[in-house]
């Protein structure tokens, strides 16, 4: 790749230092809150990556992706429950378990389009929802709580808060190198022709069902391990996990960042989780200086900001965040 100084280029490079920093930064000020907020924006964020290749890349608009990141934790979860505790038990097979559900939902989804695609990947992440919520013996609605994180021997102990953080740090940086390379390969050139024009790379030899197939299993994988991560971060897993909403929240993060951008996604885990933190004290610290009344309450409509900055991202800058950066960029250069 080649690096050029430019907006975009540094903020990149300002986003993966303060990534870096963070544990430095919390060690100073012993404030762990933040590395606990910045451990789940990571985690989320590897989930976005994964959609984001399928979305972004494929033109595939999955509603359901959250359902991997459920799978991925219930495979941990129920594991931990059943006395089996080694994560290089639980984590192969969380990812196993996420791509041949994805191989399933690909091979019956990828042959409608639009809409239909959309509906046909929401029932299914919706029926395993379902699903989770009727494991009794797993908590069912009310969720499981996982008394014992992952296990590798003396290697890795992911108690250490510290240490679990650059684990899932550097486990998203390896994502978003393996979908560079996936995109910039004859796979993923064929991915990108199909989304532009699938007749017509059909018409030239390529079997395109089979390469978007592989692409969404492994886009499922991914986030099945992003889910195994979020089981061992908050050492509890429940159905809300995988609710449609939650595939939601992966869309914007996707579309905010920059859909189609390697990093964009990153970037937009990481201010639409930083704006859901930040937002509601914002609505408070402005309440105080219009009345002086009780205004705590206030905190609860953070998303009347939120919506209108998106609204405002959508029409204005249609490469997201990292888009935006690199039309300025263009605009210099002009």
């Amino acid at each position: 790749m080649i690096v050029s100084l430019n907006p975009r280029n540094v903020l990149v490079a300002a986003l993966l230092a303060i990534l870096a920093l963070v544990p430095v930064y919390c060690a100073f000020t012993g404030n762990y809150f933040l590395m606990s907020l910045f451990t789940r924006i990571v985690i989320l964020a590897m989930a976005a990556v994964s959609l984001n290749l399928i979305m972004g890349f494929g033109g595939m608009v999955s509603f359901g992706h959250a359902a991997y990141l459920g799978i991925g934790g219930y495979v941990v979860g129920i594991l931990a429950k059943e006395g089996l505790h080694s994560g290089l038990l639980q984590w192969p097979l969380a990812v196993l378990a996420c791509g041949l559900f994805a191989l399933g939902v690909g091979a019956l989804s990828l042959r409608t389009r639009g809409v239909y695609f959309i509906m046909i990947t929401l029932a299914f992440a919706q029926m395993i929802y379902y699903v989770a919520i009727g494991l009794d013996r797993y908590g069912g609605d009310d969720g499981l709580t996982i008394h014992k994180r992952s296990q590798f021997g003396d290697v890795v102990n992911l108690s250490n808060k510290t240490l679990f953080y650059y684990l899932c740090l550097a486990l998203l940086l390896a994502a978003v190198y393996l979908v560079w390379r996936l995109v910039n390969s004859r796979f993923g050139l064929v991915i990108q022709g199909a989304r532009s024009n699938e007749r017509r790379m059909r018409a030239i030899g390529f079997p395109t069902f089979r390469y978007k197939l592989v692409c969404f299993t492994i886009a499922g994988m991914l986030c099945g391990l992003s889910g195994a991560l979020l089981a061992n971060h908050t050492d509890f897993i429940s159905p809300a996990i995988m609710h449609w909403t939650r595939s939601g929240d992966l869309i914007v993060m996707a579309v905010l960042g920059g859909m189609g951008t390697v990093f964009g996604p990153v970037i937009g885990a990481v201010a639409l989780l930083v704006l859901e933190e930040a937002l509601p004290y914002v609505i408070e610290f402005i309440g105080r200086i219009f009345t002086t009344g009780d205004i705590t309450g206030a905190r609860e409509y953070w998303q009347l900001i939120l919506g209108p900055m998106l609204l405002l991202i959508v029409l204005f800058a249609r490469g997201g965040i990292d888009g935006l950066l690199t039309s300025m960029t263009s605009m210099r250069r002009g």
